[in-house]
């Protein structure tokens, strides 16, 4: 009574409106074992609509994209819609690549024909694919543009060489613990002209001395990386190396030989180095003196490397002045001290991060880094007898833009621990691990004196001497600086009626209604869907 045309008008679209939502809670998709009944999301109860049928296979696609690879294959099952879309815009595969696959690559490769990047994976114990197979697939996948290969040791030259000419567009080539040998790796190089990275680990082919040489072929001009690993007789590689003009970052870890004298060559033919990272080599100074060459070198990483002394780090220092990071494992030989860093903090004004393993510096050389690197925001000092509460009270009065400092297996106390709390305004995480004389509560301390700062207190047992800063498995020494990543919250499962199975539920995950939609926009509007898109 007393309402105007208007308000009745606007409660009756009220409730139109409830009753119709009433309709949608009671929707329930179809259930993939029924997929003969239907082939349509749209299938309804009760006729309520199915806002997810309507998407185009476009948004679709993207919302799939946005998903993990566990819940892509629950979606793919849903209907044979999303069976379909899922399969073309997965551009990411990583297979068993046992013997036994090869009668699956053709149905396989028609459902996932979009596939870009191809993992080969074999189990040690079992059979892996032969040429064949691998023929098959680069006829299926001629726009591969990454593969990787894994203990794939039925594969031979014959078989490389098939698949180089049929996928001329591989940019990124990584292959472990296969058989193929300098034929095979060159045939890649001299038709794969597009090749920016290629990593190469125990390829078992390559073991005699007098092997071919490799490289460096068209893709000489291209590669930006190269990465190698436990080889025998690596230096096979020689002229790839040599012949990479345009070669930015390289990689040698665990390779024989002695190698001061293709170091120099390498340097003097490639000046554009960034990155450089040398792992249990047989090189010394000479070869440390080659590399100051690059004169753009901003990454060192220098691990077990006996023959290096503070004179190659002095002659590397004077020239390469772009240094950024820079990473010391010196194996506690005591060849690389004070004099190396000085000449770092001197010359390398623009160091940021900085790593010392096994390195004994003492408050002379650490002064002056604070003092000269006004931009270093990250600092490990891991296995020094000399870094105590003297050296770690002069990085907090002057460190001032560290951010991240790791200390292990140092003599530092709870001293030390009052001296951070005192400076280095911009600290935002300390770790400190088998570090005996910081005790809980000094820790403690150092958390309740700085709200904002996370203290990481590890007081273990003492260190393996032979823990390896990049080998697989424990690594007591490894010190990663990495981002802290957000954290994404996984969506909300919306409630199901209360007459829908349990294998359903399971089959549908986080399908239930409109959730799925809803939560992936919430997360595109909330910024953290890139981080999330596995194409």
């Amino acid at each position: 009574m007393g309402q105007s045309a208007s308000s009745a008008a606007i409660l009756s679209r009220r409730d139109s409106n409830h009753s119709h939502r009433s309709k949608i809670k009671s929707t329930a998709l179809i259930s993939p074992m029924h997929l003969d009944e239907t082939d349509d999301v749209q299938e309804i109860i009760h006729g309520a609509s199915d806002f997810i049928s309507d998407l185009p296979d476009e948004c679709l696609a993207c919302i799939f994209q946005s998903l993990s690879s566990v819940d892509r294959k629950g979606c793919s099952l849903v209907c044979r819609r999303w069976f379909k879309v899922e399969g073309q815009s997965r551009h990411r595969l990583s297979l068993k690549a046992e013997a036994d696959l090869s009668s699956m690559i053709p149905s396989l490769f028609t459902r996932f024909d979009a596939v870009t990047k191809l993992a080969l994976k074999c189990d040690r114990r079992s059979t892996s694919i032969r040429d064949d197979s691998l023929i098959l697939i680069s006829l299926r996948c001629r726009n591969l543009t990454r593969l990787k290969l894994r203990a794939c040791r039925e594969l031979t030259d014959v078989g490389m060489a098939a698949f180089a000419k049929n996928c001329k567009g591989l940019k990124k080539l990584s292959c472990g613990s296969c058989t193929f040998g300098a034929k095979g790796m060159n045939a890649v190089l001299d038709n794969c002209s597009a090749l920016e990275e290629l990593s190469v680990k125990r390829l078992r082919g390559i073991t005699d001395s007098t092997a071919e040489p490799i490289g460096p072929g068209i893709a000489g001009s291209s590669l930006k990386t190269i990465c190698l690993k436990d080889l025998y007789n690596a230096q096979c590689f020689g002229p790839l190396l040599i012949g990479a003009k345009s070669l930015r970052t390289l990689k040698l870890f665990r390779c024989s030989g002695d190698w001061d004298a293709l170091l120099r060559v390498i340097a003097d033919r490639v000046t554009g180095l960034v990155e450089v990272h040398l792992e249990r080599l047989q090189v010394s100074d000479v070869g440390l003196s080659a590399i100051s060459n690059c004169l753009d070198l901003e990454i060192l990483h220098l691990v077990k490397t006996p023959e290096c002394t503070n004179l190659g780090i002095v002659a590397l220092a004077e020239r390469c002045k772009l240094l950024r990071k820079l990473h010391i494992d010196g194996w506690k030989a005591n060849r690389i001290g004070d004099e190396g860093l000085v000449a770092v903090a001197r010359n390398c004004s623009n160091l940021q991060e900085l790593v010392l393993i096994g390195v004994n510096p003492t408050k002379v050389s650490l002064e002056i880094l604070a003092s000269n690197c006004r931009n270093l925001e990250r600092l490990a000092l891991c296995g020094s007898d000399t870094v105590g509460d003297s050296e770690i009270s002069c990085i907090a009065a002057k460190c001032i833009a560290l951010k991240k400092l790791c200390i292990k297996s140092c003599p530092v106390s709870d001293q030390g621990m009052e001296a951070l709390a005192e400076g280095c305004p911009n600290l935002v995480k300390v770790k400190v691990k088998k570090c005996r004389g910081v005790t809980p509560e000094g820790a403690d301390s150092l958390r309740l004196s700085r709200g904002s700062l996370a203290v990481n207190l590890d007081s273990g047992e003492p260190e393996h001497p032979d823990a390896s800063a990049s080998e697989g498995g424990i690594q007591d020494n490894v010190v990663d600086f990495h981002p802290i990543p957000n954290q994404v919250v996984p969506p909300t499962i919306a409630s199901s009626s209360a007459g829908r199975s349990s294998s359903l539920k399971s089959r549908l995950g986080l399908l239930a209604g409109r959730g799925l939609v809803a939560c992936t926009l919430r997360r595109w509007s909330g910024g953290n869907s890139s981080s999330r898109i596995n194409n």
